[in-house]
């Protein structure tokens, strides 16, 4: 029976061609509509919606294949999969029946709270200025993170809104070293109306629909989606140094790369250090998801090991990409998968989801 990682792993032929002809414009139409019709977008969301609602191993080796065919293609699938799901989950009823009225629809946006969210009569009116709208210009949603305005002597709260695509304008500016083609452009928004049901506490979502991995809250379940990023890149990356070692030789080299001692070690020594990377991000995640299965909440410890997990495996897959580029030579200083690989994974290596908080919340735990 076919699974939803065997349809990823049949697009990779049509999604890796598709980034050699296009790169560095946004991933096309075509490898979108791919996607979709293959139900790929759907496998975070609830089933109570029509989503797949895969266990999240499933949908981490979802995000993987289809990142090792092209790392933006990864990140916008996992930036769509993940928004849509969130408010599929924990956004109010009668919302959710006008949200997948047809189906999962496509959504992007910002966490972090750039916005302002001032409550008035069934919502909030919202203004801020967003950035990094990865997969927005392919999507008929936006979310937007924001601070609501409250009276003095009440705590603010930190919201995470979602509007229809006309309510924002795209501003462009993504001129950047990797990712490229994610579109991740920058995006404003002025005085929009969101309805309450629209939001949810960006800290404390309360779970409306789905299992029990939804109660991971933002936090838990994204780090997931960074890994299968990080997983699908770093494994291109050496497949495809294995290639080049099995044809290139080195000026004045008699023999190809992969008859080098040095560099058959040098291989061997970042596979290691790939596989047990991965290794540790498979058992946190089998260990956050078991931590939820019997409805009692969720481990904030398992939370922060996966975190960190993530956040290793990606900071691993930046400095293997690294050492292979340079291992490879001047194969790698022309455009190719080595060298998009090479991008992506610094430009992912850049993201809070790969940045020192997991690990300094480890340490903290470690120590107390």
């Amino acid at each position: 029976m076919s699974t939803a990682v065997d349809s990823a792993r049949d697009l990779f032929t049509l999604i890796s061609d598709n980034a050699e002809r296009t790169s560095p414009d946004p991933v096309p139409a075509e490898t979108i509509d791919a996607l979709v019709e293959a139900d790929l977008h759907t496998i975070s969301s609830p089933k109570a919606v029509g989503g797949t609602e895969l266990p999240l191993m499933e949908q981490m080796d979802v995000l993987a294949e289809v990142s090792r065919a092209d790392g933006s293609a990864g990140w916008i699938l996992l930036a769509n999969t993940g928004t849509i799901a969130f408010f599929g989950a924990w956004a109010g009823d009668d919302f959710v029946e006008k949200l997948f009225a047809d189906g999962v629809p496509l959504a992007a946006g910002q966490f972090a709270p750039n916005g302002v969210a001032v409550p008035t009569d069934g919502g909030y009116r919202v203004t801020g200025d967003y950035q990094f709208g990865s997969g927005i210009n392919h999507s008929t949603w936006v979310g937007a993170g924001t601070i609501t305005e409250e009276a003095e002597g009440t705590d603010p709260r930190f919201l995470f809104t979602l509007m229809p695509i006309e309510d924002v304008e795209l501003r462009g500016h993504w001129d950047v070293l990797g990712l490229q083609s994610t579109a991740s452009y920058d995006y404003v928004v002025r005085d929009a109306f969101v309805d309450e049901q629209a939001t949810f506490d960006f800290f404390a979502p309360v779970r409306h629909r789905g299992g029990p991995m939804y109660d991971l809250g933002v936090m838990g379940l994204t780090a997931i989606g960074h890994a299968g990023f990080a997983l699908g890149v770093t494994r291109r990356v050496l497949d495809e140094l294995a290639e080049v070692a099995r044809t290139k030789h080195r000026m004045g080299a008699a023999t190809a790369l992969q008859d080098s001692d040095r560099f058959v070690y040098s291989v061997g020594q970042l596979e290691s250090r790939f596989r047990a990377a991965e290794a540790w991000m498979r058992q946190t995640v089998t260990a956050v998801e078991a931590s939820v299965a019997d409805g009692g909440g969720p481990d904030l410890s398992a939370i922060t090991a996966c975190r960190q997990a993530s956040v290793f495996l990606t900071q691993q897959g930046a400095d293997i990409a690294r050492e292979a580029y340079l291992l490879a030579g001047t194969s790698a200083l022309r455009d190719g998968p080595l060298q998009r690989g090479f991008r992506d994974l610094h430009a992912g290596s850049q993201h809070f989801f790969a940045s020192d908080a997991a690990t300094l919340d480890l340490g903290r735990e470690l120590l107390a």
